[in-house]
This record gives C-alpha cells, structure tokens and sequence, in this order.
C-alpha cells in the first residue's frame, strides 16, 4: 500500500476548512481540497488525483508548493516577464543613448 503524502501543519483543522471553503474558482478549490483530502484522509496521492480527476503529478506538486511556501504557495503567479510591450519613444532614445 502506498504512503500518503505528509503535510506539514502550518494551519489548524478548523482554519483549513475555512481556507478550503474561501476559494474564489474551481481550480483554486481544487488544489486546497486535494491538500484538505492529503491532511486528513490520510489518502494517498494517486487516490487524490482519481478522486478530483487530475493528475498524480499535480497533486505531489501542490503538496509540495503547500509545504515549502504555505497556503500562499498554490496562489497561481503569472508567467512573468513582459509580453508584447514597446517603450515609449523618449525611452526608447534614451535606451539606445546609453
């Protein structure tokens, strides 16, 4: 049988509940509950991702991101970096001056 995945407490079981249930979208609540189901089931991940019909490997990323950085670490961040933006004229003078 395989192990679950190991959270690490950082909220209390009343406080998860209530993190699960603040979630603005179904992706959001997805990835809360599948690390409500990993902490208290104790289901193993595979269990988890069959459960919410995705994959093993997002359920041991969110795992881990909830792990190193806490709740905030399954916040999505963007793709970063600028996509398609032109400088202004003056800098774009400026840019070349230097």
């Amino acid at each position: 049988m395989r192990r679950p995945a190991l959270i690490h407490t950082r909220l209390s079981e009343k406080e998860l509940k209530a993190w699960v249930r603040k979630a603005r979208s179904r992706e959001e609540y997805q990835r809360r509950l599948a690390i409500w189901m990993t902490r208290t089931g104790p289901f193993p991940a595979h269990r988890v991702a069959s459960l919410l019909v995705v994959s093993k490997q997002a359920v041991w990323l969110w795992v881990s991101q909830y792990n190193h950085l806490g709740p905030k670490g399954l916040q999505r961040r963007g793709r970063g970096g600028r996509r398609r933006a032109y400088l202004s004229l003056t800098h774009e003078a400026g840019l070349f001056k230097s």
